[in-house]
């Protein structure tokens, strides 16, 4: 069996996008690294629903006022700020602020697993 591996490159941005939305997912096993994200764009009163993951995700806000939640805990955030969940821990985060929210949201696995609560 022979196991390819991905050439050192740099990926567009555009590539990454999801659908026509602002949001960007780099998916690590697609190109060599332990490690995915999502690059985030949100407008106020955006943010994914409450889910968890299998491995921890840390939350780097690059712009703007969030509010995180992790477990049954809230925290206010703003640019330079960093939070992260552990594994298996429902979290989401909202946009609390006037403008952008841009937000790098980072799995610690080659790939993007995720269950969200509202589910079924």
């Amino acid at each position: 069996m022979t196991t390819e591996t991905p050439i050192p490159a740099v990926v567009a941005g555009a590539a990454l996008r999801i659908g026509a939305g602002r949001t960007r997912r780099f998916v690590g096993a697609d190109h060599g690294a332990a490690i995915s994200y999502f690059f985030v764009e949100n407008q106020p009163g955006e943010g994914p629903g409450l889910h968890w993951h299998p491995y921890s995700e840390t939350w780097v806000v690059l712009e703007g006022s969030v509010r995180i939640v992790i477990g049954d805990e809230t925290f206010p955030a703003g640019a330079g700020d960093t939070a992260t969940a552990p594994a298996f821990t429902p979290h989401a985060f909202t946009n609390t602020g006037e403008g952008l929210l841009r937000i790098l949201c980072i799995h610690a696995s080659d790939t993007i697993i995720q269950t969200f609560l509202d589910e079924d």
